[in-house]
């Protein structure tokens, strides 16, 4: 099976997401912190007279809080119909990668493990594909 996906950086890693769950991706002007939020909840920004969750993926995956500084960059999602958007170092490029992702047989940190749909390959090397729902809904202590 052949399916686009959507490559980027977090924290070091190259990741893959489905392209089929992502609207799009954004520059982030200003986030505006919300009180008693969840930890991995970065705060709310504006995109084109709509609210937008900011998710803090460095939180939402444990890895403690992500660098805001220079251009901030965002992969908008749809989630329950709201949208979030998902903190990432840098957008690398979209593919097509070709093949059902390959079961996780590696020790992965709990973060990555909680948000990893198994592994896809693209040129050569092995990428994590990532459940956006599940980088949303925080890391497994949040969400339980």
């Amino acid at each position: 099976m052949e399916d686009l996906k959507l490559i980027a950086r977090i924290a070091g890693q190259e990741v893959a997401i489905s392209a089929d769950a992502v609207e799009s991706v954004v520059e982030i002007d200003a986030i505006t912190p919300v009180p008693l939020a969840a930890g991995h909840i970065a705060g709310l920004a504006a995109l084109r007279s709509r609210v937008l969750t900011i998710i803090d993926t460095y939180a939402a995956l444990k890895l403690g809080q992500s660098p805001r500084d220079g251009v901030i960059q965002a992969i908008v999602v749809t989630i329950d119909n709201h949208l979030y958007g998902l903190l990432v170092d840098e957008v690398v490029d979209v593919a097509a990668i070709t093949g059902d992702p390959q079961t996780l047989h590696a020790g992965l940190s709990p973060g990555w493990a909680h948000a990893a749909l198994g592994l896809v390959e693209h040129q050569d090397r092995a990428l994590l594909l990532l459940d956006p729902a599940r980088i949303v809904a925080g890391p497994l202590s949040a969400a339980a």
